[in-house]
């Protein structure tokens, strides 16, 4: 049997879209024909599937608009800012096109007298592709892009709460003329997805969602040889140095803690201020927070929309209320907000001050519109307290000293080093993790490394 997924929008609470759930045999039979169509695909030469990518991106984005209001109405993100996904999109995508070319070259063992000796990077196969919500086109794009352009065939679940996005993929992908079942869409219950990541002709899975979420993807392919990609969690923190430029720190700061009401896994979620200027830091970081405009995220006026749902900001409110019951202090009153309520996802920013370690706000991924700031007496201080997370994605230093910044960016241990800037992906480098935050790499030229296997080739050129 299969079920219904109810699309719930965090808008107004009501049932934005309904898909049938794919059964098991229909999950069987995509991932055949998936293995079917990539024994073809892998032969179509490279520069024939980048004119077919360019298209897809072209088909993508002419609907732009279309896709970001429908984006707005699925997970709550401003109609002001769900654009720019389709502009980040475009970016990685013709990215990670262009630099195909090289990154699929052969690569030259170098001479060696009667031998022609070379290593090919063959594509994987299958590779299943379970993208999250909240960043749903950026997400997903990572991994289906490059692993359509690196010869394999993919199969895109995406989360139950943005199932439209991995449909927009595929319609783009129809009007560029992908080859049938190169590409497939399947929306699954966790139980199918299980049978999907254990399934033969399944060579590979890029998973970004929950550490739980990781765990339960890894149990799953456990009893086989293939890899698995995990974009996981994160608790990223940011140092400000007193040397830094105060205003631009402070502006980057407050858009990186609360842009897409703090649900990203790159997200500032802790800030160490050094003691010279916390004070003052505290204060203009504060006010800029005083202005977001919570509400309804289809006017556009409005920069701060709901949380996805309402558990996820009763996680935060939980947090910001344990915090407080062990000395922290709010610094935001939540009645300056007035479309913030209990029992709905509409949940006012919240900066916190006097916080420490002992508090889960500050340790455990918040995933929502919260942040600690902490003052600290020096770089060694700020590093130690950087470090001390189960995290490891990113994390920024806010200074005008280069050499600095470089020294102190060897010693925390994170995916991901930002100097005055952070919760950006260039896909020019690598997207990776460390710790809880999970394995694998996305993005750049070493991001295709993780969706093809080396094939050496050795070969005698005489044999008398």
């Amino acid at each position: 049997m299969s079920g219904t997924l109810k699309v719930i929008s965090p808008v107004d609470g009501r049932v934005y879209a309904e898909r049938p759930l794919a059964r098991r045999d229909e999950v069987a039979e995509a991932l055949t024909r998936a293995a079917e169509a990539q024994a073809a695909w892998k032969r179509v030469p490279l520069p024939e599937r980048a004119a077919l990518c360019r298209r897809f991106v072209d088909a993508f984005t002419a609907r732009r608009d279309e896709i970001a209001l429908e984006l707005t109405w699925q997970m709550g993100r401003p109609i002001a800012q769900t654009p720019g996904e389709v502009r980040g999109f475009e970016e990685r995508a013709r990215y990670m096109i262009e630099v195909a070319g090289a990154a699929l070259a052969d690569i030259d063992a170098g001479p060696k007298e009667g031998f022609r000796r070379f290593i090919r990077r063959e594509p994987l196969g299958v590779v299943l592709v379970i993208a999250a919500w909240n960043y749903p086109y950026l997400i997903a794009v990572n991994s289906v892009l490059p692993a359509i352009m690196a010869g394999n065939a993919v199969v895109l679940k995406h989360s139950a709460q943005t199932p439209l996005c991995a449909e927009r993929f595929a319609d783009a992908f129809a009007e560029a003329g992908l080859p049938d079942g190169v590409f497939q869409v399947l929306h699954m219950d966790h139980a199918t997805t299980e049978m999907a990541i254990q399934h033969p002709r399944t060579a590979h899975v890029a998973f970004t969602g929950s550490v739980a979420g990781g765990h339960a993807v890894q149990r799953a392919a456990s009893g086989r040889f293939i890899g698995v990609g995990l974009e996981l969690g994160g608790k990223d923190p940011a140092y400000v140095r007193p040397d830094c430029d105060f205003a631009h720190a402070v502006e980057n700061l407050v858009d990186g803690a609360f842009f897409n009401s703090g649900q990203s896994c790159c997200a500032i979620e802790r800030i160490y201020v050094h003691e010279k200027l916390f004070d003052r830091f505290v204060e203009a970081f504060a006010e800029q927070t005083r202005r977001y405009r919570l509400g309804d995220p289809t006017r556009p006026e409005t920069n701060l929309g709901p949380m996805v749902r309402t558990a996820a900001a009763d996680l935060v409110r939980t947090q910001t209320a344990e915090a407080l019951s062990r000395g922290a202090r709010a610094l935001i009153d939540e009645a300056a907000f007035p479309a913030s309520r209990p029992g709905t996802p509409y949940l006012a920013p919240q900066v916190l001050v006097d916080v420490d370690h002992s508090m889960a706000v500050m340790r455990e991924e918040s995933f929502g519109p919260v942040i600690g700031i902490m003052k600290v007496g020096s770089d060694e201080e700020a590093v130690a307290l950087m470090n001390d997370s189960p995290f490891g994605l990113t994390a920024a230093i806010w200074t005008a000293d280069v050499e600095a910044a470089i020294a102190i960016g060897e010693r925390i241990e994170t995916g991901t080093w930002f100097m005055n800037r952070c919760d950006y992906l260039d896909p020019a480098l690598a997207w990776v993790g460390v710790r809880d935050s999970g394995r694998g790499c996305t993005l750049s030229r070493v991001g295709y490394e993780h969706l093809t296997r080396p094939k050496s080739y050795h070969l005698r050129l005489r044999t008398a």
